[in-house]
């Protein structure tokens, strides 16, 4: 992967860390899911099966983003008319879509967005984050990696307390970076 590629990770959080529950996320937040688009919008994603799976029929692919989805199962049937596609394309494991990225990719991130297991392969080798943080607890069975002292909080929107959403969750959006030696 050329040197110039940085690879981001992408999520959204409750207060606890709760990424997940059974699959999909726990709330509602449509703000989040404008700015996801936003961030994402043109750009190679990273993402398990499992997180595939979540985005409702009429999404996937989600426009305008090709995807790579990573599965030891799942093959590319030409069947399955959403995975015999352009913008999808099936690895078996997380080296082999981080390398397919790099090649796919026109800009210079490439983003991971689930689930919690490719968030904590891919945390040691990520410059990036953006995190939607809500401001509530929940309880959920998938929850996101913690960011160590190496990772400096350099953008919060907005910069002191919290927006409101239109479904009543209090939400704030948070890049991470830090350098990699």
């Amino acid at each position: 992967m050329p040197s110039s590629t940085h690879i981001g990770l992408v999520w959204a959080q409750s207060l606890d860390g709760v990424i997940g529950l059974d699959g999909d996320m726990p709330w509602h937040v449509p703000e989040d899911l404008k700015h996801f688009k936003e961030v994402t919008m043109g750009e190679v994603l990273v993402m398990g099966r499992k997180t595939w799976s979540s985005f409702p029929e009429s999404f996937r692919p989600l426009p305008g983003r090709t995807s790579i989805v990573v599965s030891k199962t799942l093959t590319e049937d030409p069947s399955d008319d959403k995975l015999d596609h352009g913008d999808v394309h099936v690895v078996a494991d997380l080296a082999q879509g981080l390398q397919l990225a790099g090649e796919l990719k026109t800009g210079p991130m490439i983003w991971v967005i689930g689930g919690g297991s490719l968030y904590d392969q891919t945390l040691e080798v990520a410059t990036v984050v953006e995190r939607s943080l809500f401001n509530i607890h929940v309880d959920g069975d998938t929850y996101a990696p913690k960011l160590d002292t190496s990772w400096t909080l350099t953008q919060q929107d907005p910069s002191a307390g919290w927006h409101t959403s239109k479904s009543s969750v209090q939400y704030r959006f948070e890049r991470w970076e830090r350098t990699l030696d």
